[in-house]
């Protein structure tokens, strides 16, 4: 009998540095490194306000478009509310066409709102308004990506005839996936999307009860569940000694996510068979790629993980 095929995996990019200057030369040996293995893509994360040394994720993808030429490049996620969609239009159809066609379009409606008026959001935090300006944001873009001229008569945004050039490399446009994790949000994924990036502060029972929440909107809308993809990020944290493991995910919850009980609820750790035995639970709750989070150790981590993948996808 053959050997059940490894699922695509992703990984994400070292970009935020809680306790040290950003590394740029890091970065650079991780995004060669993963262009020869079989990564299936490098994902960024956008944080724009805050205290810890975070890369702009435009900026970074650019960078990494520039390093690699075979990995897929995807943000996870971009808060689109807090962005002008004709910038971000434009800005994304030129990160298409440098990488040569391997963006992924993640994108969120965000969960601090109380910092759009800082970023140019919307001014009006009422019900439903948030979700009408993301919802005509990601219609302008298309739009911008897919028209020669563009006429628009939005709520938010009015266009006239106006061109945005160059169009995304991948026709119609790049893949579009959203995060979230409320009921409204994956409804949304699920009519709007391409596919649904899990939140890696979920645990796998949640993961599970918001797929079916996705599902029950694609069957809803005659939607092939084939055509929608589905990620989950996972933590995980590579080592012989689970304890210290542990301990050093809480260090980096405790820092990230001010919450350092979390570790333990969402994350995997440990040696490599524990930790193919908890991504293969992942995998059985339905996710078609496993977008992995280490937090240490990049680089040993960057090269132990297809195996251990591996073993999770002969296990699920």
């Amino acid at each position: 009998m053959a050997e059940a095929a490894t699922v695509p995996f992703g990984i994400a990019v070292p970009q935020i540095f809680l306790d040290s200057p950003i590394d740029m030369d890091l970065i650079r040996r991780f995004a060669t490194k993963a262009d020869e293995l079989d990564y299936h893509s490098l994902w960024v994360q956008e944080r724009i306000i805050g205290a810890d040394q975070a890369l702009e994720p435009l900026g970074l993808m650019n960078y990494l478009a520039a390093l690699t030429s075979r990995v897929r490049l995807g943000s996870a996620m971009i808060i689109a509310t807090t962005r002008n969609p004709i910038h971000l239009a434009k800005s994304f159809s030129s990160l298409d066409q440098v990488s040569r066609g391997r963006l992924i379009v993640g994108v969120s409606l965000g969960g601090r709102p109380e910092q759009y008026k800082l970023l140019d959001g919307p001014s009006e935090i009422r019900p439903g308004s948030r979700a009408r300006h993301f919802r005509e944001s990601l219609a302008l873009m298309k739009a911008l990506w897919t028209q020669q001229e563009v006429h628009f008569d939005g709520q938010f945004w009015q266009l006239n005839g106006e061109t945005v050039e160059p169009k995304p490399l991948q026709k119609p446009h790049p893949p579009i996936w959203f995060g979230g994790r409320h009921p409204q949000g994956l409804r949304r994924a699920a009519r709007l999307g391409e596919g649904w990036l899990a939140a890696g502060s979920t645990t796998t029972q949640q993961f599970k009860e918001h797929l079916a929440i996705i599902h029950e909107e694609l069957d809803a809308r005659g939607r092939d569940p084939e055509s929608f993809f589905v990620a989950k990020r996972v933590y995980v944290a590579l080592d012989e000694d689970s304890a210290r493991a542990e301990r050093r995910l809480k260090e980096f919850f405790g820092g990230h996510y001010n919450n350092a009980d979390m570790a333990a609820n969402v994350s995997v750790w440990g040696n490599a068979e524990e930790c193919a035995e908890g991504l293969a639970k992942v995998l059985q709750a339905g996710a078609q790629m496993l977008m992995m989070n280490p937090v240490f150790d990049y680089m040993e981590h960057l090269e132990a993980l297809p195996e251990v993948v591996a073993m999770a996808s002969k296990n699920a």
